[in-house]
């Protein structure tokens, strides 16, 4: 395989981490002039940012900025490193209606500050404190890249361009997110409707809109390079979160940083999940329901969860769709209205996010 877009990639996460760095040093610096106390809230939220990642989101802009012919400068990494940011926010906020206890095999943000509370000896309740930490964690991130964006230098034109997908995709993002915390609340599962959670709470955050951003910045809107990359980032933003429901009932957590099955004691009606009751018999769906859901699910039951999945023949079906769906979106990269550079980036990315192990 061409090594030309992997060298590119790993240049421009590398980049794009500095530009992080030099971010939150700045604007961590003025949250202490405020108060030494929020020295805590800078040093938990540069470790989340900087200490793991696959930065997917701004090598997606980067793509699309390449694909549109686009000749890359500080300004351009500083805005699609704002990116990232956004994605903490996703995250935190995540973690916390999740109930999840980890991140990147760390402790995730409301835990880590539910446990500083804990051994400080803190006056009040450590759980409320966390959450609280947490919801507020999230929100200084996206106000973060907001202004990361807003400060980047992009030309007027530029700005112009892009501002309309980056408020789209939050507005997607966010009302991906309800979609999902509502899911949880019904009483079936649905494969069409876990499909639309799948697209809007990440597919289309994490591939299309950030190629749409990166081909905003390069260049005057060109409507059937806009469509062009949507016929390649819809697709792969699905197939994406569909391999991310695969991880979290089967994923090795020691590569995904959350325990094994973590999923499944959430309970989140994923697709996986939708597939493997459409066809469970009685006895598998009275043990499925035994087990699903409840967050002591020790190992055994994990285990027991995951064989009727597989004797469902969910996982196969899955995988069969990430297949498809991979194809399709590997077709349209043979679209004209990209540079051939262009075209090796989405390429290798789109092997990069749907192959992943963690």
């Amino acid at each position: 395989m061409n090594s030309v877009p992997k060298t590119s990639l790993l240049a421009v996460r590398t980049s794009v981490e500095e530009e992080l760095g030099i971010f939150l040093s700045r604007e961590g610096a003025y949250l202490q002039d405020i108060s030494p106390d929020l020295t805590l809230v800078c040093n938990s939220l540069t470790s989340f940012l900087l200490e793991g990642g696959k930065r997917l989101r701004p090598l997606f802009a980067y793509a699309g900025f390449i694909a549109a012919g686009g000749t890359l400068e500080k300004s351009t990494l500083k805005a699609i490193a704002s990116l990232e940011l956004l994605q903490a926010c996703a995250l935190i906020h995540d973690d916390l209606m999740d109930a999840s206890d980890t991140r990147r095999g760390k402790p995730s943000i409301h835990r880590h500050f539910e446990s500083i509370h804990v051994q400080d000896r803190l006056e009040g309740f450590a759980p409320q404190y966390g959450l609280s930490a947490a919801v507020l964690l999230g929100d200084l991130a996206l106000v973060w890249s907001d202004q990361m964006l807003n400060s980047a230098g992009l030309t007027a034109d530029q700005f112009a361009r892009t501002i309309p997908f980056y408020n789209e995709m939050r507005v997607e993002l966010m009302a991906g997110q309800f979609l999902d915390i509502h899911e949880q609340t019904q009483k079936s599962s649905s494969v069409d409707r876990s499909m639309r959670i799948a697209r809007y709470k990440s597919g289309k955050y994490t591939i299309e809109r950030p190629l749409h951003l990166g081909a905003a910045m390069a260049d005057s809107l060109n409507q059937k390079r806009i469509s062009a990359l949507s016929e390649y980032g819809l697709p792969l933003g699905e197939a994406f979160q569909l391999r991310d429901d695969l991880l979290g009932v089967f994923g090795d957590a020691s590569l995904t940083g959350k325990p094994t099955g973590d999923d499944l004691r959430e309970g989140k009606k994923t697709v996986l999940i939708a597939l493997s009751r459409e066809t469970q018999s009685p006895s598998q769906s009275q043990a499925f329901e035994k087990y699903f859901g409840q967050p002591d699910l020790n190992s055994e039951g994990v285990s027991a969860l995951q064989q009727i999945i597989l004797d469902s023949g969910a996982k196969d079906k899955l995988e069969k769709m990430i297949e498809g769906l991979t194809e399709k979106s590997i077709a349209a990269i043979a679209s004209p209205e990209f540079s051939n550079d262009g075209q090796q980036l989405l390429t290798e990315l789109a092997h990069i996010a749907t192959k992943r192990s963690n």
